[in-house]
């Protein structure tokens, strides 16, 4: 799906105002192509991958009772733009608050993420005053799509890592004038922000991850390699070391594809269904956690939520541009990056692994907070807002 954009002359550096309006023909076409899917035999094992019951349940919400103009017409009520930034078309939300003194905040989705992550937590950190907060705990909030990612544009030549991206963000918080700002990203978001902090543009001030990267070379090597709990460990570093192994061990598949062959995935760009598979297959808790919302017990994601990001990936034609992400970085996903900027940390329980504090420390030189939650996973911004509204505030609030 195209997004239009203002029609008058822009130069390379102009920033657009850009509407979100897709057209009814295709959403009568995905429909279509939903009713069409032709399915496999049933899993004779659950640890086999998504399960039939699990997809055809979505297919059939899918297909009959999800509305897409809903969630349009609150999506396309927010400020959405696009700059061209190193020859490829950024677009994102761009939200300021009503409090002049609010900590500019640049927040970076990941895979299968999108912008649609964020917008549960635009108004409580953009009006905090209405949602149980002070004046002083405002942001401005700058939501970029990565490229190759919804209405991002896609690149056209190799090179666009996580490195690339980062200074694709420095210029956009200097084109959007902010001369002190923070970051925030989980998954792929935290790879770029990382990598942010590391180029210390001059604005930069700190970030907050909710996804760190804090793996030492040994600890690395070892759970890639599935090698024995080294001795010497305490209990949350060989909890986290475990995981870590049974991760390495079963959780990869997609990112192995992704990684080496990402233009042979043609079935995510035909098929919605094969797309939200392979979307939904990311880790084993957010599947179950999206699964029981499919079995009638939702948890901190509605089918609502789950199928307006699928929904969104199919109709921006993403699945496999976004893909190419995987294949483009070279980066160590977990490997610590030497990030000497402030660093803020939550752990949130259900994702991929559970930080420790210990790891955490050495990784990032100055820690200025380091916090566990009760509840949410891998999508914390979309399952857990009050949790990561909270820890965004309090993580970053020693450096306005």
């Amino acid at each position: 799906m195209e997004g239009s954009t203002s029609t008058n002359p822009a130069t390379a550096e102009e920033i657009r105002e850009f509407t979100i309006d897709v057209p009814e023909e295709q959403l009568a076409d995905l429909r279509s192509r939903i009713e069409a899917t032709k399915w496999p035999d049933r899993e004779v094992d659950p640890s086999q991958g998504v399960r039939l019951e699990t997809a055809q349940a979505l297919a059939d919400y899918w297909a009959t009772d999800y509305d897409w103009r809903k969630f349009e017409e609150r999506f396309a009520a927010l400020p959405h733009f696009i700059t061209e930034i190193d020859g490829v078309d950024i677009h994102f939300i761009h939200v300021r608050s009503e409090h002049e003194d609010a900590m500019p905040l640049v927040v970076t989705h990941g895979w299968p993420g999108s912008t649609v992550e964020q917008l549960k937590i635009i108004d409580p950190l953009t009006k905090p005053t209405e949602h149980g907060a002070s004046a002083g705990d405002a942001f401005h909030l700058v939501i970029p799509s990565l490229p190759g990612h919804g209405f991002s544009g896609k690149p056209t030549e190799t090179g666009w890592d996580p490195i690339r991206i980062a200074k694709a963000w420095a210029v956009l918080m200097e084109r959007l004038g902010y001369d002190r700002y923070a970051a925030q990203g989980g998954d792929w978001g935290n790879a770029v922000t990382e990598q942010l902090a590391l180029l210390k543009p001059p604005g930069l001030v700190g970030i907050h991850t909710n996804m760190p990267a804090t793996l030492s070379p040994e600890i690395s090597q070892g759970v890639q390699a599935g090698e024995p709990v080294p001795e010497g460990l305490s209990a949350d570093e060989k909890k986290a070391y475990e995981i870590l192994v049974h991760f390495f061990a079963t959780g990869t598949g997609y990112a192995g594809e992704m990684s080496n062959r990402p233009q042979t995935l043609y079935g995510i760009a035909d098929s919605p269904v094969g797309l939200a598979a392979w979307m939904l297959d990311h880790d084993e808790a957010s599947y179950q956690l999206i699964a029981r919302a499919f079995a009638g017990n939702p948890g901190g994601l509605s089918r609502d939520d789950v199928l307006d990001n699928a929904t969104h990936y199919w109709l921006t034609n993403s699945g496999v541009s976004s893909a190419r992400l995987y294949w483009e970085s070279k980066l160590g996903f977990f490997d610590v990056k030497g990030v000497e900027l402030p660093v803020g940390l939550t752990v949130f329980p259900d994702e991929l692994y559970p930080a420790p504090q210990s790891w955490a420390e050495k990784a990032y030189p100055k820690l200025i907070h380091y916090n566990r939650v009760d509840e949410g996973g891998h999508f914390a911004a979309w399952e857990q807002p009050g949790y990561f509204v909270d820890e965004v505030r309090t993580g970053l609030r020693s450096l306005r």
